[in-house]
């Protein structure tokens, strides 16, 4: 067997942009033995309640809500909107796609930066439309006024991440404000913030509290259940924003995609939410413990806000995550641009310090991922 890649031709006519785009890759899954710290999950097991209620949706032979009312509904309650101001999807992700359809095509633009989440320059092409990487500053920020000033009259769209995935810093309330104030009313500007629940820092943009103003119909707030409540494996995520963009995305989605078990277990998670976001101030707790780890071993890390942490080792990041897989640490390597490795098990942190402060020696002299070149 080989992993050599497949240079065979379709037996049909291919998109010449979608044949050239790499599939979505997910973190690498791990042994028994090994800790998988590639896909930024959360360590915990589910509580007893929200099994008991997926266990308890047994209907398999009846399709699912097709959109998730009392979900959405709950959701509605909580932030302060209508139903219809809320959409559930397999996944935010799956929202982003949708978003992306509905207001981009052929001769469009996506603004975003750089590096951030994976999929952004996929969900763009696909839609037809064309990516533009807007690159993130010297601290892994994303640089907003250089993000303003790519705006042109052929784009349609921009995505913020905050806390921003792979680098692990928020966006502000105050750059953010200052952001909107620039970018045209007639763009859709989708704030990802998959990882909100893990941000600690006061001075972090609150997409919702964005949206409590009214003054940027524009706005989409896009949030997970993968994260913070542990999900992952069901895919439920949801976006909060204009009624009438939400139905834009809806019109677009695959119909009956978000399942009746994943619904019962998002309501599951919401009434014990409190006990949730116990597991969240420990994951946060034990984030700050590495990140203060790495720097005093000689890392330059970005400020981390999600439930994982960056290392800018660039042109080494292959081989920094081979050292940390030869120890039982499956981390995620971006080749040319750092590693992330997210927050797990709390033996893992050990360990995670350990090799970390072994790899930055290999470092060469004057590496902008080590902290002598940088003050944090």
């Amino acid at each position: 067997m080989t992993d050599a890649p497949d240079i065979a031709p379709a037996p049909v006519r291919i998109r010449p942009e979608i044949a050239a785009l790499p599939p979505y890759r997910q973190g690498k899954q791990a042994g028994a033995d090994a800790f998988k710290l590639s896909s930024n999950e959360n360590p915990f097991d589910p509580l007893p309640g929200v099994v008991d209620a997926v266990q308890a949706a047994t209907a398999l032979n009846r399709y699912p809500d097709a959109t998730a009312t009392r979900l959405r509904q709950r959701l509605a309650a909580r932030f302060g909107v209508q139903p219809d101001g809320v959409h559930i999807g397999a996944g935010s992700v799956s929202i982003l796609a949708q978003l992306m359809l509905a207001v981009s095509g052929p001769g469009d633009e996506v603004v975003y930066a750089w590096r951030s989440f994976e999929a952004y320059p996929g969900l763009a092409l696909i839609a037809g439309a064309t990516p533009v990487e807007v690159p993130l500053d010297a601290d892994a920020r994303h640089d907003l006024p250089a993000m303003a000033a790519a705006v042109t009259d052929r784009t349609r769209a921009i995505i913020v991440c905050s806390p921003n995935n792979p680098t692990g810093p928020i966006v502000t309330r105050a750059a953010f404000e200052e952001f909107l104030a620039v970018v045209p009313g007639d763009v859709l500007v989708i704030l990802d913030e998959a990882y909100a629940e893990f941000v600690t820092d006061p001075d972090a943009v609150d997409g919702m509290r964005v949206l409590g103003l009214g003054d940027h119909p524009n706005v989409v707030v896009l949030r997970t259940f993968s994260k913070a409540f542990g999900l992952a494996g069901l895919r439920v995520g949801y976006a909060v924003g204009n009624r009438r963009i939400l139905d834009a995305a809806r019109s677009t989605s695959i119909p009956l995609s978000v399942t009746a078990q994943a619904e019962e277990a998002a309501l599951a998670s919401l009434a014990a939410e409190s006990e949730l976001l116990e597991r969240v101030r420990l994951l946060t707790a034990r984030r700050d413990v590495v990140v203060a780890g790495l720097r005093e071993a000689g890392w330059r890390v970005p400020d981390a806000q999600g439930n994982f942490v960056w290392l800018p080792a660039g042109a080494e990041s292959m081989d920094a995550a081979a050292a940390f897989e030869e120890e039982g640490l499956i981390v995620r390597p971006f080749a040319g641009d750092g590693v992330r490795i997210s927050i797990g098990e709390e033996d893992s942190v050990e360990k995670v310090l350990r090799i970390a402060a072994s790899v930055v020696q290999t470092l060469p002299e004057g590496h902008s991922g080590r902290a002598l070149a940088w003050t944090p």
